[in-house]
């Protein structure tokens, strides 16, 4: 055997191991640089921030990888959760003559949240599946609808949350447990359990196959369609999940809300390892990439390296610097 034959493995177990610990390495040096900058940032203040904050695009994030694994594209999670922040924030308002405005119309405001999430979706997976249109097309059409849906429902304003049921809905962003805010916890369940669904259960296989090769797929007789319908359901309901935490921190839905949500989501799916292409999904990868985009967030804003108005620009070069070194390991 050669001595390049011999180095072969190595240098392909050299790139996996990189593979897996990259993200793990590029936020190490984040805290680092994060830490040299400014006495404040690990302050319990602002973890508990950068976290909160990160729980919306993470919740939804974890969506985007089955999405992303299964081979498919969502362009419309952001404007999806503004026109469903706006829906949920009229319902709210509707129930208070008939229900005292008090948890019970909160509960009720939830459910069609995430309801509506679950449509949402499946207007999506339906479309993908049984219209047979690429799911960029798609999503990029339904982003242009739910945005000037919430648009023409707040008629070219702002929708806002009746002030007294704002204080009755503040508890489910501003409260927590053990000191630890809610939006967090949730955030780490949902991580969880779509880690454990991704490794775990046929679901997250019949994923990863139908994304590695989905004539194969279907030879294996894995239901194609509706695994990927059920795909996108879940990433409507997770939108809906996300939207929920949502409306009790500003307590108002705009044109603007959720703007860019989108590209965060791909963006920390992609750092977190997850092939872009599909067949290969991450959900833990995936948590490591949304505190990366936030710790970057953080720390543009503690300091005046570059301006936080540039972040949408960070996060672009990321996207493609991660797909780069995906190929970069494809070739090795």
């Amino acid at each position: 055997m050669s001595a390049e034959t011999r180095v072969e493995p190595q240098r392909r177990r050299f790139a996996v191991d990189l593979h897996v610990v990259g993200p793990l390495l590029a936020l190490l040096a984040l805290v680092v640089l994060g830490m040299s900058l400014n006495d404040q940032f690990l302050s319990a203040g602002n973890v508990t921030n950068v976290l909160a904050r990160s729980a919306f695009i993470g919740v939804i994030a974890v969506g985007a990888t089955f999405v992303i694994t299964i081979g498919g594209l969502d362009l419309s999670v952001g404007s999806m959760s503004a026109f469903l922040a706006g829906v949920t924030i009229i319902v709210l308002n509707a129930l208070i003559p008939n229900t005292g405005g008090g948890w019970g119309t909160i509960v009720i405001g939830m459910v069609a949240c995430l309801a509506l999430g679950l449509a949402a979706g499946f207007l999506n997976g339906i479309l993908i599946t049984k219209g047979r249109i690429e799911a960029f097309i798609v999503t990029l059409g339904t982003l242009g609808i739910f945005r000037s849906l919430v648009v023409w429902l707040a008629n070219g304003g702002t929708l806002s949350l009746d002030f007294n049921l704002r204080e009755v809905y503040r508890p489910v962003y501003y409260g927590g447990v053990a000191g630890i805010a809610w939006p967090i916890v949730v955030f780490a369940l949902v991580a969880i359990i779509g880690e454990i669904v991704m490794r775990r259960t046929a679901y997250g296989r019949h994923c990863a196959a139908i994304g590695s090769n989905e004539q194969v797929a279907r030879y294996s007789a894995i239901h194609v369609d509706r695994v990927r319908l059920a795909t996108y359901m879940l990433q409507g309901l997770l939108v809906g999940v996300a939207t929920v935490m949502y409306v009790p921190r500003l307590g108002s839905a705009s044109s603007t809300t959720g703007i860019l949500w989108e590209l965060e989501a791909i963006a920390a799916v992609i750092i977190g390892g997850t092939v872009l292409k599909g067949g290969f999904g991450r959900v833990w990868g995936t948590v490591v990439g949304v505190v990366i985009l936030s710790l970057i967030d953080n720390i543009l804003n503690l300091t005046d390296l570059v301006s936080p108005y540039l972040n949408g620009a960070i996060q672009g070069v990321i996207i493609i610097l991660a797909v780069v070194l995906q190929r970069g390991r494809k070739g090795a």
